[in-house]
């Protein structure tokens, strides 16, 4: 039986992993004839931009299965602490780190992947999020990021709306 419920959860998290990836992919999609400039552009009345944005879901993601679990990581503090929530976009992000950024969003896909199924998440500390969802362990949080990656795609569609 446990082994049942470990193959369970294995096939359940890599669908939800499929799903962040799929969601980004139409994010790309939808971006990709956007210029650097339109890329950085803030509209009045908002605090950051399309490529702060596509960066703050890595960041997010990070955050949210690794350094909960009490581990490093992959992309390192200073690119999270960049990219967490309540910063601003700090500097115009240039062609080069844009592609790099673009290739983030599925390389710590990838990554994550990898890592959940050599379940290294074992020392998870539980958070409750500002939208009241309570992430016990790393199930939940793989479980939240579809939910965050949709919110994401919506500020994204709007700010594309504004600088397009």
């Amino acid at each position: 039986m446990i082994l049942f419920r470990i193959g369970l959860s294995l096939l359940i998290m890599t669908k939800q992993i499929e799903t962040v990836k799929t969601l980004r992919e139409f994010l790309l999609t939808s971006v990709k004839d956007l210029t650097t400039e339109q890329l950085n552009k803030i509209p009045e009345g908002f605090g950051n931009n399309i490529i702060w944005n596509l960066a703050h879901l890595t960041a997010a993601q990070q955050s949210i299965c690794y350094i909960r679990a009490g581990l490093a990581a992959p992309l390192g503090e200073d690119f999270v602490n960049t990219y967490k929530p309540g910063t601003k976009p700090e500097k115009f992000v240039d062609a080069t780190e844009i592609t790099y950024i673009k290739q983030l969003l599925f390389a710590t896909l990838e990554q994550l992947e990898t890592d959940y199924n050599n379940n290294i998440f074992t020392g998870y500390t539980a958070v409750t999020t500002r939208y009241g969802v309570a992430l016990n362990n790393i199930d939940d949080g793989i479980n939240f990021l579809p939910f965050h990656e949709g919110y994401h795609m919506g500020v994204i569609m709007g700010l594309k709306r504004l600088v397009g």
